[in-house]
């Protein structure tokens, strides 16, 4: 039936070009072609790929096998012009169009509907119209046959018969979408580097002036140009995500990797956990890159994140050595030491011509004045950064002071020593995340100035110690009047102390910034902490849901006057959680210190905690084995980042499933870091004499001999992945043998029986082999001794790796204890930590 359209094309073709040879009316043939047409679109639309006789006409559309894609031919609103092309095959409610991820003849479109998709004889793919006039053709062939196919990724791929070998790829070539899954392949020695390219207009698919992709400098960074010129940058890539974009944790896909084979390709890869999820990024024709995703609920795309959110997120807004701060009025300043290039230009609001130094930097210091480096905290560091190997933060600013030509330094975890010997430009103040970048200075911009900096410096001074007289003087009528009673004036001013502690703690620490919330706001919120609103009861205190003003769901944490917590864990708990920013951490909002109250404010998680689900017989089939396998991955991934990824390295000391807080699609948040411990860059381990943790997740040296390290928590995480497997909770499960859960799964492990571990609601066979090596994972990690158990990066590299062979574990930690009585564990029914802790000082590095 194909052969017999081929026919009929050269039929028609024939009729076109010579119509003397046929003498018969065309109205003759109407009938018997409707037939064949009729019956040809039916053959082709049930095809799943394109030959040299199976071709793809207009209107026909050729959908991937689990009919996510379609390949087809389209045309935008109120136009004539035809695309071949492909999008999405769902519906969005709220809009007829479709969501294209690529054409074919995006700058040469067909003028009617008589485009025809198929392989050539010399295997190309082709566009051709009604007169056989090629409009587009992939670059490459074999000189044999091929087929075409649409892959269920979004990839029309051209396929060798004879080898199978995929020879061309639409992924190569991407217009304005990055799918999962596309590969970006930059060559450095031939200067081949693919990037998207924008639409010309929101009608209009034609390569438009804006393009996005990866420039390969040994700090990696993405770029949004316009024609020629930087209009966006990323900031450069640590690892782990890219540094210039604030909260990339929790709003962006984190799916990223870059490869460097070191022989002058750079590979840029993206991939998402959850294939069932669909997402994709987007060059738009205004140069905006946006992340879109489609709401399965509301049956709509949404847009997740885009990278123009201020006119501060544009390439060299403020010029050279300008500091954009969106949250600033005007946004644009010079930095310290410089001025406005062009003051004429600058006071009417364009700033592009940047700043200049006001004094000469002595890098020799021959005046006995040396020069200076003044700290910019949470910034997007500047353009064109120069790689140096230090190994910490004191040894690269020693590099750039000996280095005359050095004008700024930055240190950031993944990266390293970051240096900028030129103009500083693209620079702006983030409220979180970012680096800390350090600018070199002339000796008098901050010591011994002009005399009217000494003024200025008087008055600030004088005007400062009137300002803590009347503090002082209004505290002290405060203090009279709280004592009518000397008991309670003794605990009112004991509490105003630790509050004092707190705050000062707080601003002290570098969170001057973190949001404090009124009191009563958060009574209001939370309806004066109403029973009805309670989401737990921890350690720390009870946790309440709330709402705020604008809507806002928030999580509140309150610290119970009868909690073992105090001033130090509700610190530490502040200190540790607002330097750090993960999809897979809970975010703290802010925190409320007003007298003997102590609470902190969380982003609110609906599904509760991991518990809620593992250990309900009512819920805990919701957890199917993919979103089991999720949570561990995610919880890694969180550990991950807090052992090696984060500006700090943190160590947990509580991970279990109530510390796991779950999100609207179930995906995990590490949460409670009030026992964390901060470790500096050359520490492994750490000692304490009051051990703080919870009986059942503490590991053996931990909970003996006081001592703890990253290995601690891999054991915590083993025991919790034990946990997530079987659906039963260590600390309250006792075999008939009088086993608690690691004996028992040690037991199973020896007698070859691992499938009784098993929770028995995961009966999928399918995944059998994915669920036994989870447990053998779980074995390895709480085994006895610390030596023998996987770091955490070595866990996730197991995981992602089905084909590594595992090493057998060796007996775990507490097997030949007792199994302790449930209310050795906990209190009304709540899991119970020791928050018993002694913590030295929390300090960043």
């Amino acid at each position: 039936m194909s052969e017999s359209r081929f026919r009929r094309s050269s039929f028609q073709r024939r009729l076109i070009d010579h119509p003397a040879h046929c003498s018969l009316p065309i109205t003759m043939y109407k009938f018997p072609l409707i037939v064949v047409m009729y019956l040809c679109l039916k053959f082709v639309a049930a095809t799943t790929n394109i030959t040299a006789t199976r071709f793809l006409a207009d209107p026909e559309t050729l959908t991937s096998t689990d009919a996510t894609f379609r390949l087809g031919f389209f045309s935008t609103v109120n136009e004539t012009k035809r695309y071949a092309g492909i999008w999405y095959n769902n519906s969005d409610s709220g809009s007829n169009k479709l969501e294209v991820v690529w054409v074919a003849n995006r700058d040469n479109p067909l003028n009617d509907g008589t485009g025809v998709l198929r392989v050539s004889e010399d295997g190309h793919l082709q566009l051709l119209d009604g007169r056989n006039e090629i409009f587009w053709s992939s670059d490459f062939s074999t000189g044999g046959g091929t087929v075409a196919q649409l892959l269920d990724t979004g990839n029309l791929v051209l396929i060798a018969n004879e080898s199978g070998m995929i020879i061309w790829q639409s992924f190569e070539h991407p217009t304005d979408s990055w799918l999962p899954l596309v590969r970006f392949t930059v060559k450095r020695d031939t200067n081949e580097n693919p990037m998207l390219r924008s639409w010309k207009s929101d009608l209009d698919p034609s390569s438009g002036q804006f393009r996005f992709g990866i420039v390969p400098r040994t700090l990696p960074e993405f770029f949004t140009l316009d024609g020629n010129k930087p209009y966006w940058r990323s900031g450069p890539w640590n690892g782990y995500l890219y540094i210039g974009i604030p909260f990339m944790n929790s709003e962006v896909s984190t799916g990223f990797n870059i490869i460097d084979d070191h022989d002058g390709s750079l590979y840029v890869d993206y991939s998402v956990l959850n294939r069932s999820l669909l997402e994709r990024y987007i060059v738009n024709f205004d140069g905006q890159v946006i992340q879109k995703y489609f709401d399965d609920k509301n049956m709509r795309w949404e847009v997740k994140w885009k990278s123009i959110r201020s006119e501060c997120d544009i390439y060299g807004k403020c010029g050279s050595f300008g500091f954009c701060d969106p949250t600033g009025s005007p946004v644009c300043s010079c930095l310290t030491g410089f001025e406005p290039r062009n003051f004429a230009e600058w006071k009417n609001s364009n700033w592009t011509s940047g700043c200049v130094r006001k004094n000469e930097l002595h890098c020799d210091g021959t005046d006995g004045k040396q020069d200076v480096f003044l700290g910019l905290k949470r910034v997007k560091v500047p353009d064109y950064s120069n790689w140096i190997s230090s190994n910490d933060e004191y040894g690269c600013r020693n590099i750039c002071f000996g280095n005359c030509s050095c004008l700024a330094y930055a240190y950031y975890s993944g990266i390293g020593c970051m240096i900028w010997n030129g103009s500083l430009i693209d620079m702006q103040q983030f409220s979180a995340d970012g680096a800390d970048l350090f600018i070199r200075l002339a000796h008098s911009e901050l010591f011994g100035g002009s005399s009217k900096r000494k003024v200025i410096i008087g008055l600030v001074t004088v005007m400062s110690s009137a300002v803590f007289v009347a503090c002082m003087y209004v505290l002290w009528r405060w203090m009279n009047r709280q004592r009518g009673e000397r008991s309670t004036g003794k605990k009112t001013l004991s509490r105003q102390h630790d509050s004092k502690k707190i705050i000062a703690g707080v601003n002290h620490s570098g969170f001057s910034d973190l949001p404090m919330f009124n009191f009563d706001s958060l009574k209001i919120a939370t309806n004066n902490f109403f029973e009805g609103n309670k989401l737990g009861q921890g350690g720390f205190g009870p946790v309440y849901k709330g709402e705020l003003e604008d809507g806002q769901q928030i999580a509140v944490k309150r610290l119970s006057t009868t909690s073992g917590q105090g001033i130090e864990e509700f610190m530490n708990e502040v200190v540790v959680i607002s330097k750090l920013q993960h999809k897979n951490l809970v975010r703290l909002l802010g925190c409320c210190v007003e007298g003997d109250e102590k609470l902190l404010v969380y982003e609110y998680m609906p599904n509760k905690s991991l518990d809620s689900f593992l250990f309900d017989s009512g819920h805990k089939d919701r957890l199917d084995w993919e979103k089991r396998l999720n949570i561990i991955k995610g919880i890694c991934r969180g550990l991950m980042y807090l052992h090696r990824d984060s500006r700090l390295r943190i160590i947990h000391r509580d991970l279990k499933a109530s510390n796991i807080l779950l999100d609207e699609e179930l995906n995990p948040k590490i949460c409670d870091f009030g026992m964390a411990r901060i470790f500096h860059p050359k520490q492994d381990h750490a000692k304490t004499l009051r051990v703080a943790g919870t009986y059942g997740y503490m590991s053996p040296e931990y909970a003996m001999e006081g001592r703890f390290f990253e290995k601690s928590d891999v054991y915590s995480l083993g025991v919790l992945l034990l946990e997530i497997v079987s659906g039963r909770k260590n600390n309250s499960f006792l075999h008939n043998d009088s086993l608690s859960l690691l004996p028992y799964a040690w037991k199973l492990w020896n007698e070859n029986d691992l499938l009784s571990f098993v929770d028995p609601t995961l009966c999928d066979p399918c995944y059998e082999e994915q669920i036994l090596r989870c447990i053998h994972l779980g074995l390895l990690c709480v085994q006895e001794l610390s030596d023998d158990r996987p770091s955490i990066s070595t866990l996730i590299h197991l995981l992602d790796n089905s084909a590594v062979i595992l090493q057998n574990p060796k007996q775990p930690g507490f097997t030949r204890t007792r199994t302790y009585p449930a209310d050795d564990f906990a209190h009304d029914g709540q899991e119970c930590s020791v928050n018993r802790v002694t913590l030295t000082a929390v300090s960043s590095r």
